[in-house]
């Protein structure tokens, strides 16, 4: 009876797991049947523990052999040099270089090009094309040809940020000088580049086609309550007089791993156990993942501390992009509205470095509505993965594959949609429909147009947190002018460069990498080696691989316990502080303090809006069949409040076939025939038939418009209305197609 009693004992400790829920390995029936697996076990982890050390040595070497060329990046496709910034006028760090095409893959010159714009955060250039499915791969499989915009590990003697901005209109210039008879360039900017690119398409518009901003954020107070604490830090900290010093210290510079460390802090499991142990347990399998991507993210690069004190200071704490606070040196103002192509968006709800309410509130800090986006002429399309986190958002596989793919396939449809916000919802494609035709892969897009409220629901600060913020951005400028007046030339009397170089060596992060290569590892190395001849693993169901999985779980929920306390501490004392009236009293703002305003709207552009809208009206009756068909398609579409992508492939190939219109002319038809929706639908839809006076015409161009609604899944309840409507207008036998009962789904 005591055997038993002691056995079962061991087998609750070894298989019960948290919360009470049992790990699925069965468990041995006695303690010498569980101590007989000991032995195996070790071996094991032995063995494993040999095969970590020796990918740890791998990439220690990886970390000093990268680090060493100051132009190296772990793009996995070929390319070649066609600007180096170092040559500019006012020299910058980064390169534009142009992709070549992989043995099969072949380039159309004549289709828009795509310029991949990599993020400067830390790290070394070429996650953009880090994996074959990725943006570069899908863009290089549609026939795309494709540039890289990267940089060097250390920044030119004086570099500022605006250098970058203003430095890389001379690599679009380029882009678009070598294909003059393709549309203007796809850019993506992932990340830090996101806002970057969107900069110098605000500085140079005419050279840019649709615009994709992945995680990137732009306006950097908001926030959810609980969610997203990355954004409390420059206030704990006092502001941005530690930039300052930092940058002091380093005589100049500012070493990539302090920007790193950021990110790994927010998820301490992942970064002191998760990640290691993942490797550990699938040491067998992971060691080539592990190492590729840990190429990249310990591969770190130096800024100049002048830009990341703009950036601080005017972005991060000071969130004046979205406030049009910011201007280039001929003093253009920085204000996102000037971008005139379509711009999307790529966000995650995952994501707690670049939110959604960061990556999509400067809409809400900019347009009063969506009526005010039309009013422009500006289209916005955003996306939404509800699961990756931020890094994968441009380093997934999975995100390669699907919202990559799909972004490459529809630039020109995203292209030529009219003005307005649109989500861009993707789905998987349903077993029933083949990929062909109009289907280009396993999924199918819909463009679903959006009020701004849908944006407000992801997440927006009250006025109370805006003061809050507003206080830490004053508060930074004092500390920074006390910093500068009073303790800078002090520190930098003291600094060095062998000290500066010392400290970037004894880095945490930094010796994380380097410490594990060196001549005591060779024999791990050796060891590794006859370790994997012999490998023996591990049975799935050792108990004390379970009592492992459980030590580790235990760990983990530890980790993040302490995680969910200390940003919960930091929220508190965060709104504790510059949420007191008192304080922000003290720094000049009360409770009248409006500082997040909208922009105004000039009196010219109200005359400017006037004069389009009269222009419009006056298009009301004029135009003929090309007008009629793509006024008469809108109208259709527009009563689901959805455009499913293959009417749009579908409208395409009328373009091309029928039409015969270039995609630039295509595009401005059907801007125009929207705006005379909008004026006046009835009188607009009235009028087709003034504009098509030919019977025959007349039931060609219904032909058309029921071909082109039917390219996708049967025409919705409204549909159908409307397309009867169209017949009674047009003075035609009214078809009632069967339609779906459901509407919203494609």
């Amino acid at each position: 009876m005591l055997h038993t009693t002691s056995s079962d004992t061991l087998r609750a400790s070894l298989t019960r797991g948290e919360k009470g829920v049992e790990l699925p390995i069965p468990a041995p029936t006695t303690v010498s049947n569980a101590l007989a697996s000991w032995p195996e076990y070790t071996v094991d982890a032995f063995q494993r523990s040999v095969l970590f050390l020796d990918l740890l040595r791998q990439r220690g070497d990886e970390e000093i052999e990268i680090t060493s060329r100051p132009m190296a990046t772990v793009l996995s496709f070929e390319h070649e040099l066609l600007m180096d910034g170092r040559s500019l006028p006012r020299p910058i760090n980064y390169a534009l270089s142009r992709i070549v095409p992989p043995p099969g893959v072949v380039i159309d010159p004549q289709k828009r090009p795509v310029v991949v714009v990599d993020p400067r955060a830390g790290q070394g250039p070429g996650i953009g094309g880090f994996k074959a499915e990725s943006e570069i791969g899908d863009a290089l499989n549609a026939g795309h040809p494709v540039y890289f915009i990267g940089f060097g590990a250390t920044p030119t003697p004086g570099q500022q940020f605006l250098d970058v901005v203003e430095g890389q209109v001379s690599f679009f210039e380029r882009v678009v000088e070598l294909h003059p008879d393709a549309q203007r360039p796809f850019a993506i900017g992932n990340c830090q580049a996101g806002y970057q690119t969107l900069m110098v398409a605000i500085l140079r518009p005419d050279l840019f086609g649709p615009c994709l901003v992945a995680g990137s954020p732009m306006s950097y107070w908001q926030g959810v309550h609980g969610k997203n604490p990355m954004r409390y830090s420059g206030g704990l900290l006092g502001g941005s007089w530690l930039t300052a010093m930092a940058s002091d210290l380093g005589k100049g510079k500012i070493d990539g791993t302090a920007l790193i460390q950021n990110f790994d802090t927010l998820n301490p499991a992942s970064w002191l156990w998760g990640k290691q142990y993942e490797v550990y347990t699938h040491v067998d399998t992971d060691g080539e993942r592990y190492l590729k991507f840990e190429k990249w993210w310990g591969d770190f690069i130096q800024l100049n501390g002048d830009e990341l004190q703009f950036l601080v200071d005017n972005l991060f704490i000071g969130d004046k992009l979205t406030r049009n606070q910011l201007h280039s040196r001929d003093g253009t103002t920085f204000d996102l509205r000037s971008v005139t192509s379509p711009i999307i968006v790529f966000t995650s709800m995952a994501d707690n470095i670049s939110p959604p309410p960061q990556t999509l509130g400067w809409i809400l800090d900019l347009y009063r509505d969506v009526d005010d986006i039309r009013a422009t002429g500006r289209t916005i399309v955003y996306c939404v993965n509800q699961e990756v986190g931020h890094l994968a958002i441009f380093v997934s596989a999975k995100v390669g594959a699907k919202e990559d793919e799909e972004f490459v396939q529809m630039m020109d449809v995203i292209d030529c949609l009219p003005p307005g916000l649109y989500e861009m919802v993707i789905s998987p494609r349903p077993a029933n429909i083949p990929a062909e035709g109009f289907v280009t892969g396993n999924w199918l897009s819909r463009f679903e147009t959006r009020s701004l409220d849908d944006i407000r629901a992801l997440g927006r600060n009250s006025p109370e947190d805006d003061r809050a913020f507003a206080a830490v951005a004053r508060l930074s400028d004092m500390n920074l002018a006390l910093y500068r007046a009073f303790i800078q030339p002090l520190v930098r009397a003291l600094a060095n460069q062998p000290a500066a170089d010392l400290v970037q060596a004894l880095n945490p992060l930094r010796l994380s990498y380097t410490m594990f290569s060196n001549p005591w590892m060779k024999g791990v190395q050796t060891l590794a080696a006859n370790v994997s001849a012999a490998r023996q693993p591990v049975a799935p169901d050792n108990p004390f691989l379970a009592l492992q999985t459980r030590i580790s779980e235990q760990i983990t929920a530890g980790l993040n316990k302490y995680r969910d306390q200390r940003d919960q501490m930091e929220e508190q004392m965060f709104f504790g502080f510059y949420g007191s009236p008192f304080v922000q009293a003290l720094l000049g703002l009360n409770d009248s303090s409006e500082v997040r305003a909208l922009p105004s709207i000039s009196v010219e552009e109200v005359a400017a809006r006037q004069a389009r809208s009269d222009a419009y009206a006056a298009k009301l009756q004029s135009g003929g069949f090309d007008e009629a068909l793509s006024r008469a398609v809108l109208y259709v579409t527009a009563a689901e409040r959805l455009i499913d992508q293959r009417c749009a492939l579908a409208m395409n190939v009328v373009r091309k076939t029928l039409l015969h219109l270039s995609l630039a002319e295509f595009k401005a038809m059907l801007r125009d025939q929207s705006f005379v929706l909008q004026l006046e639908r009835e009188r607009a839809v009235e009028a087709l038939a003034v504009m098509v006076p030919g019977a025959q015409e007349r039931k060609n161009l219904l032909k058309q418009v029921h071909a082109i609604i039917s390219a996708g899944d049967l025409p919705l309840a409204m549909e159908c209305d409307r397309l009867s409507r169209l017949a009674e207008v047009l003075g035609l036998p009214i078809e009632q197609p069967m339609a779906l009962e459901t509407s919203g789904e494609t």
